[in-house]
């Protein structure tokens, strides 16, 4: 079978020096994109991440720092990934939470533009857990039947979750879920859209986590002190909310899109201040209009004024 596609889906998978996405860089990215008529496209970076790969991170993924010793920096290729994947939907194992929040961070520190809002994202680990709870080694012996050869490196792994997608549609098609509320529906559909409302269950603001969608499609905090709050909520009634974010150890995307957030309000309080001062008086005919011809104290006036009212 084939994925019914409205237009272009690339499939990635990021090896990396770490998790952190506010520190941790990329060693590695293969993206596989697939076209409506079938037809696929595979590009794979070696990436010279500029910091050093801790060991233990070297001994999962295989990539040590003299295999990217003369590899280009991210900022080298960005571009480059950037015009590949433009025209694209995203899909990915665990993509939500890693591969898109740290394709991200490298795309703002290189200051190329990368724009996700009218975008749809397939996270194929999200379909596996919620409908059968396992890993992506797991996931691919359980729905195709193998075993990943050369697994964790990034063009392997993307090459087995996009075969496992696959599998994943014909395996449920027409398959019940039941949500929490116990509502049931056949999530598991040869629709990127469809599968991207499944897998963003959640509905991440910055994809780091830290604000989700609420029920009413309104961002909120997901974390602190103010979990639950929407956050136009927090920016009204604790306004050094946002510098203490903006100013923090935060994802370069969560304040991204933080900032965002925080100058459409602001836009917003602005126009309902102009639209709610009142106009000024019309002038009655015949009469003068007052002038103001008041000034503004300065130092002169000031010590004039101080000399006139001392105590003698």
């Amino acid at each position: 079978m084939k994925l019914n596609l409205k237009r272009p889906l690339a499939f990635f998978d990021i090896e990396a020096t770490g998790v952190n996405l506010a520190t941790d860089r990329i060693v590695e990215i293969s993206i596989l994109k697939v076209h409506p008529d079938g037809t696929e496209l595979t590009k794979t970076y070696k990436i010279n991440p500029t910091i050093p790969i801790p060991y233990e991170t070297s001994i999962i993924h295989g990539i040590y720092d003299k295999d990217i010793e003369n590899a280009p920096t991210f900022a080298q290729v960005a571009k480059e990934i950037a015009d590949f994947m433009e025209d694209a939907d995203l899909a990915g194992y665990n993509s939500n939470k890693f591969d898109i929040p740290m394709l991200m961070e490298e795309f703002l520190r290189a200051g190329v533009s990368f724009d996700l809002d009218n975008r749809h994202f397939v996270d194929v680990q999200n379909v596996f857990h919620q409908m059968e709870q396992r890993t992506l080694k797991a996931a691919y012996r359980f729905y195709c039947g193998k075993e990943i050869l050369n697994a964790h490196t990034a063009e392997a792994d993307t090459r087995a979750t996009y075969e496992v997608l696959l599998a994943q549609v014909e395996k449920y098609k027409n398959v019940d879920w039941e949500d929490k509320e116990g509502n049931v529906s056949q999530p598991v559909v040869n629709d990127v859209e469809g599968l991207h409302n499944f897998t963003n269950l959640n509905k991440p603001v910055d994809f780091a986590g830290r604000m989700v969608y609420n029920n009413d499609n309104i961002p909120c905090f997901n974390f602190g002190k103010h979990k639950g709050k929407t956050v136009v909520q927090v920016f009204e009634e604790e306004p050094s909310y946002y510098g203490w974010m903006m100013n923090g150890d935060f994802p370069l995307y969560t304040k991204n899109r933080l900032e965002k957030i925080w100058n459409e309000h602001r836009a917003q309080k602005y126009e309902a201040r102009r639209q709610a001062k009142p106009a000024a008086p019309k002038s009655e005919p015949g009469r003068k209009p007052t002038v103001d011809n008041s000034k503004p104290a300065d130092t002169d006036m000031l010590k004039m004024l101080a000399d006139k009212f001392k105590k003698h």
